[in-house]
């Protein structure tokens, strides 16, 4: 009898088998006497599309919302299918006594084993691999530490309920809205307030309108300083540099211009800032948006190779800015293997060599974790000149954070003169470092690196002659379009956008989707065509303005996800029971679909066009279901009847995991025959090279039925 090990993807699977001493390789999992450790491929298990409950739901038609099932049901994904039966034949094994779940520790994770549990209808026992870092000796101890898998049953809860709360609206949403506006609308629970956010920064641009204000310059000689003026609103007093009249800021300047001024006073303070928090996942995507252009899906693919694959940073799925306490004595062990690297040497010794650590709240603190500490190199000693340059930047951000927590405060003093000429008031600033602290880590560019403003030794009433004093005109400038990493800041902190005082506290824990999530949610606004890069900058299209001009408040308002995260983070807690909160999703899906049909079509949406006058023209074949065109568009091979509800598609990352692009010639040659004989692929489970057939399935969905695999035999 053996465990069976399901860990969620093949490399973490070989890692965890490499700790097992799992030698021996079978198809599509590694074993010995004691173990079995396979793995899925992500997400080996979906949710039934409409028209699997009923024929009628392939026509996309008013008549037929909203499609609530009375129980959502689950399948295996077709181009995957041959890796779920390995499981699901090892499932029902009476050589397996009990299941290890080593998908990822969060709960998308959760979500991805206990599908694959459910479909193979399964009852075994199963323990819990909770780990923060894939290196052998974390791996050894989270299998002497297992869980007992009923201790996650409520994050599988709360996953489950995500997943068919956001199919529910997405499904009934993006039809109502299709139809009504005949063109197709994808409308989701979190990219449509993602949406929402960009569209309103855009329309204060649009609005916005330029005005023209003054500055006076003042040079003293030894010295500058700036005009102002006290303003008083209430109990607050600013000090306010514009001037909204051109005469009057000439006046100004006259007045001044060759008179004497007099040093009216000199405060000196000393600043503290202390270290950084250490990096989650949003913040390491927006430092490297800032910093490399990194997009956020870039930098969660770079993190999560050097989680996965190098071994050398923790967890980075993480929402938490702390480690805990149990972790503190491994914190010198980590500077000692950085002491090892030339370029951590100088900064990882001095960490290394103090007397005692530094912990404070901001860098160990219970209370603030989620599922995972802060992002922080492993204890594996880091093999920096095995990263590529991408992840040599990101891996040196992480380090450097970690190392920055243990420096002392940059200290720094800070001069302000206020200088008086003909009773005008001039205000002069300066900066000067005391200790460098933690900023000595900081690695800057030009644009970044910043002067200090060294003021001359002057002392209260000392006079100086006005050499010269000029005025600058100004204009206001709009709000700044979001980029990436200042989109990522909105997202997190949504509360900013909900009047409701207890639902911004809660979008104070969970913002609009969750770190591993938000940089999906940005691609996918793109791909649908509701907004594009340009530059740095994500701008929103037409259609997605005009979506946001269509859909009701509940749809578009970070106030609406704001609920449901209560509700979800509820029942990953076990203070709520899932059917109340279905009950609220199943209601609000009536009131969007009721909605949707509320007055007339004010707003009319352009047609949608294929990407070039080339993809337009190009007729690829005929439909098999419906005798219609087959066309291309960005994603894949589509009927030109799907308007009419014909939903036959090809699509072009169907054959992805075999190493297979799918292009125009494979769609016609498959279109005119149903089937290519001996297409070479890789397995994606062993990478193994094989012929192969591929056909279309008999349900004329467009999907790919691929199986009879030859292996190909390598000659010297």
């Amino acid at each position: 009898m053996r465990k069976l090990v399901i860990a969620e993807k093949p490399s973490v699977a070989r890692d965890i088998a490499k700790v097992l001493k799992c030698s021996k390789k079978g198809n599509g999992y590694l074993y010995n006497d004691e173990y079995i450790v396979s793995w899925a491929v992500g997400h080996l298990v979906t949710l039934l599309e409409p028209e699997e409950y009923n024929e009628k739901y392939k026509r996309w038609q008013m008549e037929t919302l909203p499609i609530i099932p009375d129980h959502i049901k689950i399948k295996a994904i077709k181009n995957t299918i041959d890796q779920y039966k390995i499981l699901e034949k090892m499932l029902k094994s009476d050589s397996i006594e009990s299941l290890i779940c080593a998908t990822d520790s969060g709960r998308e994770g959760e979500l991805i084993f206990r599908y694959i549990y459910d479909l193979a209808k399964c009852n075994k026992p199963f323990q819990r691999l909770w780990i923060s870092s894939m290196t052998a000796q974390a791996i050894k101890e989270g299998f002497e530490n297992l869980k007992d898998g009923s201790e996650y049953d409520n994050l599988y809860h709360s996953a489950k309920c995500r997943s068919e709360a956001d199919w529910l609206v997405g499904i009934n949403a993006s039809r109502a809205f299709t139809i009504k506006y005949n063109t197709l609308l994808s409308i989701g629970r979190v990219q449509t307030p993602t949406l929402a956010i960009i569209a309103a920064r855009q329309k204060e641009i649009d609005n916005f309108v330029v005005s023209e204000y003054w500055e006076v310059n003042a040079d003293f000689g030894e010295y500058k300083g700036q005009w102002f003026e006290i303003k008083v609103n209430g109990d607050k007093k600013t000090e306010e540099t514009k001037i909204l009249d051109k005469n009057r800021a000439n006046d100004i300047a006259k007045k001044v211009k060759g008179k004497i001024a007099t040093v009216k006073s000199i405060e000196c303070e000393e600043k503290k800032n202390p270290p950084p928090l250490l990096y989650d996942l949003t913040e390491l995507q927006r430092d490297c948006n800032k910093k490399f252009g990194f997009s956020a899906q870039q930098t969660l693919s770079l993190v999560q190779d050097l989680y996965e694959k190098r071994k050398m940073v923790t967890y980075p799925r993480t929402d938490s800015r702390y480690l805990s306490d149990d972790m503190i004595p491994k914190l010198k062990i980590i500077a000692s293997k950085l002491m090892g690297t030339e370029k951590y040497n100088k900064y990882a010794s001095y960490v290394f060599n103090l007397p005692k650590l530094p912990i404070t709240k901001r860098i160990v603190d219970n209370s603030k974790l989620s599922d995972h500490h802060a992002i922080i190199p492993t204890e594996a000693k880091p093999n920096i000149n095995a990263l590529s340059d991408a992840e040599f930047k990101v891996y040196d951000l992480i380090a450097r954070r970690f190392l920055q927590v243990f420096y002392p405060y940059y200290i720094y003093n800070t001069t302000k003169i206020v200088t008086e000429c003909e009773e005008e008031n001039f205000v002069t600033r300066g900066t000067t470092v005391v200790d460098k602290g933690w900023t000595e880590l900081n690695v800057k560019s030009e644009k970044e690196k910043k002067t200090e403003e060294v003021l001359p030794d002057i002392n209260e009433n000392d006079t100086f002659e006005t050499k010269s004093a000029k005025v600058a005109v100004k204009k206001t400038k709009p709000p700044q379009t979001y980029n990436e990493a200042s989109l990522l800041s909105a997202m997190e902190n949504a509360g900013r956008f909900v009047d409701d005082e207890i639902l911004k506290e809660q979008l104070k824990e969970s913002g609009l989707g969750t770190p591993a999530t938000r940089a999906a949610i940005i691609e996918r606004l793109i791909k649908v065509g509701y907004i594009v890069r340009k530059g740095k900058s994500l701008i929103p299209t037409e259609k997605g303005m005009k979506l946001i001009e269509i859909v009701p408040v509940e749809l578009k308002s970070p106030e609406t996800t704001g609920k449901w995260e209560k509700g979800l983070s509820s029942i990953a807690k076990g203070k709520m029971d899932t059917e109340k909160f279905m009950g609220s999703i199943k209601r609000y899906v009536n009131y969007i679909v009721n909605s949707s049909q509320q007055g007339g079509c004010k707003v009319i949406f352009a047609a949608d066009k294929p990407r070039s006058k080339k993809v337009r023209a190009s007729i690829l074949g005929v439909c098999p279901k419906c005798k219609g065109y087959i066309l291309e568009n960005s994603k894949g091979y589509y009927c030109s009847n799907w308007k009419q509800g014909c939903r036959f598609t090809i699509w072009k990352n169907a054959l992805e995991n075999y190493g297979v692009a799918i292009d125009k010639d494979f769609v016609k040659n498959i279109l005119e025959n149903g089937k290519i004989e001996n297409l070479f692929v890789h397995k994606p489970d062993t990478q193994e090279e094989c012929n192969c057939s591929v056909s279309l399935a008999s349900d004329n969905s467009g999907r790919l039925d691929i199986g009879n695999f030859v292996k190909v035999e390598k000659w010297n």
